[in-house]
């Protein structure tokens, strides 16, 4: 008797430490981020999935820039975009708008459709164009093909904005179609709970994509700005 109460104190001393540092783990990797010295500027980029949001709160959280989502392929508008463009620069948050490039679509309607919503603004920060593997096309389009409608679609709102397109590419996409292509544009990586090892050459780092911001519910996306570079970079 007292064999079997010792094993299943054991067992439950194991169960236990087991589930402690489960936790322990998942608490470091949810609150992980980059050394606030190396890395002080730090931004968010949401869209419509954010819900509402309270922009002071934001502000007030060690947020100094903003990307929010204002298109998707040809024809689809973030339903939100106008509101959260007007609340952040209700609290002078820096802000700039993204484009989600559907790689089935011919890349001048998709800029056409990013145009039409996008504020005539010099002050804002340079768009930026969202490049991610998906599996929604019916015939998936080569290699060069793709870069021709990204090289189109750059080249329009580059045009008509006057700023230089940031890419946002992760990893897969980087490799399957940017790496070594010379399309000669800053990028953005996504590297999460670790630095970017595809890129050294990067300008934004999202490094969580499941991070807390004040005055935001749920889940978003955290970001920061090379150590070498500034806001003025982003411009």
């Amino acid at each position: 008797m007292k064999f079997l109460q010792a094993v299943l104190r054991t067992l439950f001393y194991v169960v236990v430490g087991g589930v402690i540092c489960i936790a322990g783990a998942a608490f470091f990797f949810m609150n992980w981020e980059p050394d606030r010295d190396d890395f002080p500027i730090r931004g968010i980029d949401v869209s419509h999935h954010q819900g509402d949001i309270d922009w002071a709160q934001v502000a007030g959280d060690d947020v100094s820039f903003v990307y929010m989502k204002a298109s998707e392929g040809e024809g689809f508008k973030d339903p939100a975009f106008a509101r959260n463009w007007a609340g952040a620069g209700a609290v002078g948050l820096p802000r700039g708008a993204y484009h989600y490039f559907n790689m089935c679509k011919p890349g001048a309607k998709q800029a056409a459709n990013f145009l039409s919503v996008l504020p005539d603004d010099q002050d804002m920060l340079t768009p930026v164009v969202d490049l991610e593997i998906s599996g929604d096309c019916d015939n998936q389009m080569a290699v060069a093909e793709v870069l021709g409608e990204i090289s189109q679609f750059a080249a329009i709102v580059e045009q008509k904005v006057g700023k230089r397109v940031v890419f946002y590419a992760p990893a897969d996409f980087y490799e399957a179609f940017l790496k070594g292509r010379g399309l000669n544009r800053r990028l953005w990586t996504r590297s999460i709970w670790h630095s970017p090892s595809y890129s050294k050459d990067w300008l934004v780092w999202q490094y969580h994509d499941s991070g807390t911001v004040k005055g935001i519910q749920g889940d978003v996306d955290l970001n920061v700005l090379n150590s070498e570079a500034g806001l003025k970079d982003l411009k």
